[in-house]
């Protein structure tokens, strides 16, 4: 033969000379090369088909390669469009990645966090990375495509090791609840919030003799007391909202003192079921601020009055009575989280799980759910309104608990987290329409199994495009790095563990910014 052995040649060729044809001999050489190759005899002509045989194997090898690294690349965008990154698994996580997909679907909770972190890049905090909210605002964005990767799943591992820096011992490799979490997140959100300027103890000379950070200790010894004043960036996490709790005499109709007290999610027990009708959301809301009696209260008012009655020479004893109790939502926060208890215990103590389904829809009017002052005016507010008391709570303190008698109005921490009127298909329920505490639903999150093991899933809304204030109609179904485009009548038809709402701005309140928007 007139042209080098395949070995030889594939040892000198360069390797991108493997996708091309090798050299051919002249034209004149065929006959030669073939009664030659008749010469050779059946074990040359073996081998000579294992050399093309090897070739042709190369050559298909490199050629797959190439396609699956810079393969139909339009296509897998055009495929990719309208969803979002996936996220690992790390061993027993999906209570993890299932609940960052919940937060991410949460607008106003990202741009919360965005003002929130604005904090250390304005202090040029070296240790930035190191904050939860900083390392959560990245991962959301990450999940909403807001951060330029092209990732298809993404790694939250450094979530969990700020968590454990923030001494939360939260395994990877446990199965651990997504609801759980949720607290774990806002409260650690809540101490980073909360911190105060290191002040160096009198007794560590080290620190004082070789101080890190002398500039800045100098500042915060001379001109920030050791308390500081709450700042203007100090605000409540938009999960955050109040319960009032109510109690009066059923004897005298005497009303205790108004109490107020905090919660990031409601948590609601499902009701008994009754045969033929379906359980609904609305029903665990009320079952939540049902009445309840309360029995052996001290009432001071009977008491007065008992002591009213007697001789002074005798002594009075505290009169008790039966009260009655009743939670209401005194301040509806931005985002709302709602926790559907499917916990219960058997006769014989053992856990189970209630897998009824709970019928929810996309909007939920929150009005019969809310306290209003008795005699006070139920003219609806505007959303961007802040009573005297909640402007008091965006500094840290308690408003409203000073006076019970100020109208507790819903609002939020700052309007401008608030979502602008809903430009999605307009709701036709006239409960909706005319509601001012009014909220849509975002992500669903659904736990399969049951109390001991089991997988948790989100439904969530696909995040709007770039430039765009609708709210996309799209929903994705994401079980940790897998994500699917689904309906929403699978959404409504799933058992809901977490349910993410957010409130948005009725068009009754603003109507030329509706028609504004849906021109």
């Amino acid at each position: 033969m007139s042209w080098a052995p395949v070995s030889t040649w594939s040892r000198r060729t360069p390797l991108a000379a493997c996708c091309s044809a090798p050299e051919l001999p002249p034209a004149g050489a065929w006959k030669a090369c073939a009664a030659g190759s008749l010469r050779i005899g059946p074990q040359g002509r073996c081998k000579m088909m294992k050399n093309w045989g090897m070739i042709g194997g190369i050559a298909a090898a490199l050629a797959a390669g190439i396609y699956v690294l810079w393969g139909p690349i339009s296509d897998r965008k055009k495929y990719r469009k309208g969803l979002v990154p996936g996220l690992l698994n790390l061993g027993n996580t999906c209570f993890m990645n299932s609940l960052l997909q919940g937060l991410a679907s949460c607008p106003s909770f990202i741009r919360w966090l965005a003002d929130f972190t604005s904090k250390y890049r304005q202090e040029n905090n070296t240790t930035e990375h190191q904050h939860l909210s900083v390392t959560l605002l990245h991962l959301l964005k990450a999940l909403c495509n807001q951060e330029g990767t092209e990732d298809e799943v993404l790694d939250a591992s450094p979530l969990l090791e700020v968590l454990r820096a923030h001494r939360w011992q939260i395994s990877s490799f446990e199965e651990q609840d997504a609801h759980e979490l949720f607290h774990v997140l806002t409260s650690s959100l809540e101490d980073e919030r909360d911190r105060r300027p290191h002040v160096t103890h009198l007794f560590d000379l080290d620190s004082l003799e070789f101080p890190l950070e002398p500039q800045r200790q100098i500042h915060c010894r001379t001109q920030v007391p050791i308390y500081p004043i709450p700042s203007q960036w100090k605000s409540q996490h938009p999960f955050h909202g109040r319960l009032t709790s109510n109690m009066v005499c059923k004897h005298c109709q005497h009303q205790s003192p108004m109490r107020y007290d905090t919660f990031d999610s409601l948590s609601l027990s499902i009701p008994v079921a009754t045969w033929g009708h379906p359980i609904t959301l609305d029903q665990c809301l009320q079952h939540f601020i049902s009445t309840e009696s309360v029995k052996d209260v001290v009432c001071e008012n009977c008491t007065k009055i008992h002591a009213a009655q007697i001789p002074n020479s005798q002594s009075v004893e505290n009169r008790k009575t039966t009260f009655v109790k009743q939670l209401k939502l005194g301040k509806l926060p931005q985002c709302l989280c709602i926790h559907l208890q499917r916990l219960s215990w058997s006769n014989q103590g053992s856990p189970l799980k209630r897998n009824e389904h709970v019928q929810f829809s996309e909007f939920l009017a929150m009005d019969r759910f809310k306290y209003r002052i008795s005699g006070c005016s139920t003219s609806k507010q505007p959303a961007n309104h802040l009573s005297a008391a909640e402007q008091e709570t965006t500094d840290g303190k308690e408003g409203g608990a000073q006076n019970p008698t100020m109208p507790f109005l819903n609002g939020a921490c700052s309007t401008s987290y608030i979502s602008p009127p809903f430009t999605s298909p307009l709701p036709t329920n006239p409960e909706w329409t005319s509601s001012s505490y009014l909220f849509r639903l975002m992500a669903v999150v659904v736990h399969h199994g049951d109390m001991h093991s089991g997988h948790f899933v989100t439904y969530r809304r696909s995040p709007a495009a770039k430039n765009q204030k609708l709210t996309s109609q799209q929903w994705l179904w994401i079980s940790d790095d897998t994500v699917r485009r689904t309906n929403f009548q699978e959404v409504l038809s799933s058992s809901a563990y977490l349910l993410f709402y957010e409130r948005i701005q009725s068009n009754l309140h603003h109507p030329e910014d509706q028609r504004a928007a849906e021109k």
